[in-house]
């Protein structure tokens, strides 16, 4: 005679056609993961933001580009070129980690995108992590600074490494901040200060609507104390998987359930936008989480 035998443990007890009914369950989950992983690293959404300030006095409209990691989406990135001309935008700003920092990695997807859009629009580029560590470590890089820098500037575009530009028209100062690395550094937390901001870039602009591109979201409430009225950022990739009501997963640093992993955010009425990122690098893996293109209105208010 065939009996189900219980399986018991610290009180419990588990059939075995509950064990099936469980294992049938992570299985499916399983497959839906890599379904998404295999359709969300090959795709990206556009992703709408509005933010208003009395401070704008015009409109504009900002594409924001982050983590494409030397990605391309279809003939020189054809397909992320296309979308953004669709969006009619007023400048790109791109967020840091545009290129892959990987020891002899050309990245000619990197600058023929970002060639393409210089004869569009008004970049404002600000350095991320990858960007950061071919300038800090030439013995590890060699030349590949140098070289990107140089052909960046072969066509009118310069990084923005701890540095101001305004938009006057508009009433807009943007600020990239270039951070130390000890803010990235793995399973580590660094502490960060408005004093320290005002030692990277200056004292913020009270008087125009401050726009900091800071590619490390991690640090929103001292660049809101700063005086950011909105900061842009990556660096997280939307936390490789992200779930319901949860968000991101983890970090680059590591961490889990970071903060600030993808989305809108709020303190104190100063904003933050964090792109999920457009690319991968190290871990190829996102899971319910596709790459994203940010299209930010900046608008005035009247009355």
């Amino acid at each position: 005679m065939n009996r189900t035998l219980p399986f018991r443990r610290k009180g419990f007890i588990i059939s075995k056609m509950h064990m099936k009914i469980i294992l049938s369950i992570v299985i499916i989950f399983a497959v839906i993961c890599l379904i998404s992983c295999i359709i969300d690293t090959h795709r990206f959404v556009i992703r709408r933001y509005t933010v208003t300030s009395p401070k704008v006095r015009r409109d504009t409209r900002f594409i924001l580009l982050a983590d494409l990691h030397d990605k391309d989406y279809g003939d020189n990135n054809r397909k992320l070129i296309e979308a953004i001309d669709a969006e009619h935008p007023d400048a790109i700003i791109a967020a840091g980690d545009i290129l892959n920092g990987l020891a002899g990695h050309r990245n000619d997807h990197a600058f023929e995108l970002i060639k393409a859009l210089a004869g569009r629009y008004p970049i404002y580029y600000g350095l991320g992590n990858h960007e950061y560590r071919l300038r800090i470590y030439p013995e590890q890089y060699g030349t590949m600074w140098d070289d990107y820098v140089s052909r960046l500037d072969s066509i009118g575009i310069h990084m923005m490494d701890n540095e101001r530009a305004v938009i006057g028209e508009a009433g807009i100062d943007i600020a990239a901040v270039t951070v130390d690395r000890r803010f990235y550094k793995r399973f580590e937390s660094a502490t960060m200060n408005a004093g320290i901001m005002n030692k990277y870039v200056g004292k913020a602009d009270t008087g125009t609507f401050q726009l900091l591109i800071a590619h490390n979201p991690e640090y929103f409430r001292t660049y809101a104390e700063w005086g950011a009225d909105l900061t842009v950022s990556g660096h997280v990739h939307g936390g490789i998987m992200r779930l319901p009501f949860i968000g991101g997963i983890i970090s680059p640093r590591l961490f889990s359930f970071p903060r600030y992993s993808g989305g809108e955010y709020e303190y104190r009425g100063h904003k933050l936008i964090v792109s999920c990122g457009l690319g991968t690098h190290t871990i190829h893996v996102r899971v319910f989480n596709p790459a994203e293109l940010s299209v930010i209105d900046v608008k005035g208010t009247t009355g």
